[in-house]
């Protein structure tokens, strides 16, 4: 599986397990649900500072969303 689609899995399920939709975790970074759903989906990479937002706000490790560890 190509990275892309790796961490757009992971951030998926990292975003459910917080109980949040798509839309709210745009608005946090300033962007449209279609924008945010593009990462998700593997079609466009994240920023280094998306990242680590994103991994922040989902509580995980940068190694769990790149596929490194399994927590």
């Amino acid at each position: 599986m190509e990275l892309k689609n790796a961490v757009g899995l992971r951030l998926k399920e990292s975003r459910r397990l917080k109980n949040m939709t798509q839309k709210e975790v745009a608005e946090l970074l300033f962007m449209t649900q279609q924008q945010y759903s593009r990462f998700e989906n593997g079609v466009f990479e994240l920023s280094y500072d998306q990242f680590v937002f994103l991994c922040k706000l989902y509580d995980v490790s940068s190694d769990y969303i790149l596929g490194l560890s399994e927590y």
